[in-house]
């Protein structure tokens, strides 16, 4: 009965919190977004101690339940490898292995090191719900979105519009490679050994598995009845009990209950900690086993990693227009010295030290906006450029769906006033010099009305007028630099601020 109850919960959560990623209309994320801000290292990045709190508490109760039931990439392995059970028709199929010490506390050890030194792109690598969202946001959402394009087209056709079109591009080609690469890691494994990834490379599982060494509530071998079938062994994912000495090691046990419910003689039950067992000799044994492992995890330590990426652009097919008479020449983006940070986000220095690069807010940009950074040092953390649309000012949703703190909640006047950076003219770019037509789209469009018209030559008040930027009220949307006609560099872009301020 706690099996099933404990699939059913990680099945609903796990389809929920892949709802969250694919929905992009933001309509889930209403009722649903909690579930992303109970996410273990979201949550400690944003100093959310309550929810901190809840789950340590919950740990040192029940064991690793947060990695069955409440971790989407948790529970995406348990999806795998019951699939590669189904296929191969083998149902006990694990066994037992002993702990990796050496690398899964030198994996915590470089995740600790990274975390404290603010190298964003490392701990996003090794954080487990940023590499699902990641999967999700790069691998499934297109998919569901091919998907949603194709209602679109026929329900269009029979007069409805209940669904619209949404462009499939792709944002940051290290970022698909990164999580290209991660899914395939994460389904070899899991297709072949179940857990292996939790309790090998995962630094949350690590921490968690620390915690639940003394959880309260936990599974325990009963040898007056045990036969040594070894039933519980081949059923356990987590290859974390040895039935030869009737062991379990609970900073591995991830409490999916499959191990009691595969023993066929009632030899495994979950048992509180304070009641004494059949055989004490064997509880003292897993304190001392228990005792020796927490002091190796103080003892292992391992400075240095290799990250390879690569920062290559995909070039996209060009657009036809006017019934296919006029191609226009899609916008290359500009240059920044600064990289701009939605607004919310404080600072990039903020940013940098939150984010988890779990890619949500990325899914959740109506206008395209946010984009994976390609930056070494900041890589896959979001950034914004203004080629497929700008930041409108009446728009929030990124700030309402970070769970992490990174970019904090702000109301749409607060937005409407923070400067993110400002506009910059490009002289050689722009077009009533270059081609001698008049244009003033960017003034048209400031929303702040930071950018006026004026004539390129002062002595001359015929002249081609050109745009004359009011860096005071410009508050760095990029209206301007969307909509400005010049190809394939705009007349004018936007230059980030270290440091947002208020207008």
């Amino acid at each position: 009965m706690l099996r099933k109850l404990r699939l059913t919960l990680a099945l609903v959560v796990f389809v929920l919190i892949t709802g969250l990623f694919l929905d992009f209309t933001g309509t889930l994320h209403a009722w649903l977004g909690w579930l992303a801000k109970i996410q273990f290292l979201p949550a400690l990045l944003a100093l959310n101690l309550a929810v901190v709190l809840f789950l340590v508490i919950l740990t040192l109760l029940f064991g690793r339940i947060y990695c069955s039931v409440i971790c989407p990439l948790g529970i995406f392995q348990d999806i795998v490898s019951w699939l590669s059970g189904r296929r191969k028709k083998k149902k006990y199929r694990f066994s037992y292995s002993p702990e990796v010490k050496w690398l899964r506390y030198s994996v915590l050890a470089i995740f600790l090191i990274a975390l404290a030194a603010g190298v964003g792109s490392l701990v996003a690598l090794l954080a487990p719900y940023s590499s699902y969202g990641r999967i999700a946001q790069n691998l499934f959402s297109p998919v569901y979105i091919l998907g949603n394009n194709l209602l679109a087209y026929f329900s269009e056709r029979i007069g409805s519009y209940a669904f619209y079109g949404k462009e499939v591009w792709l944002r940051s080609l290290p970022t698909f490679i990164i999580a290209a690469c991660t899914f395939a890691i994460i389904v070899v494994l899991a297709w072949k050994n179940g857990r292996t990834y939790c309790n090998t490379i995962c630094p949350v599982g690590t921490i968690l598995g620390l915690i639940s060494r003394f959880s309260l509530l936990h599974p325990v071998i009963d040898t007056a009845k045990c036969k040594n079938c070894s039933l519980c062994s081949r059923q356990c994912k987590a290859a974390c009990i040895d039935y030869k000495n009737h062991n379990i090691d609970y900073s591995r046990c991830v409490s999916c209950m499959d191990c009691i419910d595969s023993c066929k003689h009632d030899a495994l039950h979950l048992q509180w900690r304070w009641k004494k067992d059949v055989a004490p000799h064997e509880e003292k044994k897993d304190m001392r086993v228990a005792q020796e492992q927490i002091d190796s995890a103080r003892r292992t330590f391992l400075v240095g990693t290799a990250m390879v990426t690569t920062s290559m652009a995909l070039a996209q097919e060009k657009k036809k227009v006017d019934g296919g008479l006029a191609v226009i020449e899609d916008k290359i983006a500009p240059k920044r010295t600064t990289p701009l940070t939605p607004p919310g986000s404080v600072s990039a220095d903020n940013m940098a030290h939150h984010c988890t690069a779990c890619q949500l807010c990325v899914a959740e940009c109506p206008n395209d906006v946010l984009r994976p950074s390609t930056d070494l040092m900041k890589l896959m953390q979001p950034t914004m450029s203004y080629e497929k649309g700008y930041c409108r000012p009446e728009c929030t949703r990124c700030s309402q769906v970070c769970p992490a703190g990174a970019i904090l909640p702000i109301t749409r006047a607060e937005k409407s006033a923070t400067q993110i950076g400002h506009a910059v003219w490009i002289k050689k770019n722009c077009i009533p010099l270059r081609d001698g037509v008049e244009c003033g789209n960017c003034a048209r469009h400031c929303p702040t009305g930071a950018i006026t018209m004026i004539p390129s030559d002062v002595s001359n008040p015929d002249s081609p007028k050109v745009p004359a930027v009011n860096t005071e009220r410009c508050i760095g949307c990029g209206a301007c630099e969307n909509l400005c006609p010049a190809r394939p560099f705009s007349a004018i872009y936007v230059e980030g601020h270290e440091m947002h301020r208020i207008v």
